[in-house]
Parts: C-alpha cells; sequence; structure tokens
C-alpha cells in the first residue's frame, strides 16, 4: 500500500485550496452512492487518530487512517490534478 501525491497535486493543494506548511491533510473513504463504484476518497484537514500510512511532501503531511486503508488492499494510490480538480488513481 502506498500513497503518491504529484508535484502537479501538491501545487493544486497550496495555490487552489489553500493548504500552508505543516498542515495535516486526511485521506478518507465515504460512500457516494449505490452504483458499480460506491465508494470514493475525500480530503479534509484533520488531526490524525489512528494513522495507517503517512506521506509528507513539500511540508504537507498527507494521511490515512487504518479504518480507511481497506480501500486499497495493497494497491498504490496516486492523488494528482487535472484541470481544476483533484484526482485519485488506485492501481
Amino acid at each position: 500500500m502506498d500513497l503518491v501525491i504529484t508535484p502537479t497535486a501538491l501545487d493544486c493543494f497550496k495555490e487552489e485550496w489553500g493548504f500552508d506548511e505543516g498542515e495535516m491533510i486526511r485521506i478518507f473513504v465515504r460512500y457516494v452512492s449505490g452504483g458499480e463504484v460506491p465508494f470514493a476518497f475525500g480530503i479534509i484537514r484533520d488531526t490524525p487518530h489512528d494513522v495507517a500510512v503517512t506521506r509528507v511532501a513539500e511540508h504537507l503531511t498527507f494521511y490515512m487512517e487504518h479504518k480507511d486503508v481497506w480501500f486499497l488492499e495493497g494497491k498504490s494510490l496516486t492523488i494528482d490534478c487535472h484541470g481544476d480538480g483533484i484526482t485519485f488513481d488506485l492501481a
């Protein structure tokens, strides 16, 4: 299980979303529908409680808690930015 933050995503988090150095950014799994892919990733400023995965990139700390890593199941999550939006690629 790996968490990758691209340079383009870092620029977006800092310039478009207003995240500052030293902030903690939680990546979490949320239910979005009963369709073919009922779950998606969300992003929130938060204080860590039960960290499973951490990645520090350009003084921003991205993390996932144990309750959310089940969705990764040994895969790699790449967070990127295309256009005006953050994208999540699970491979």
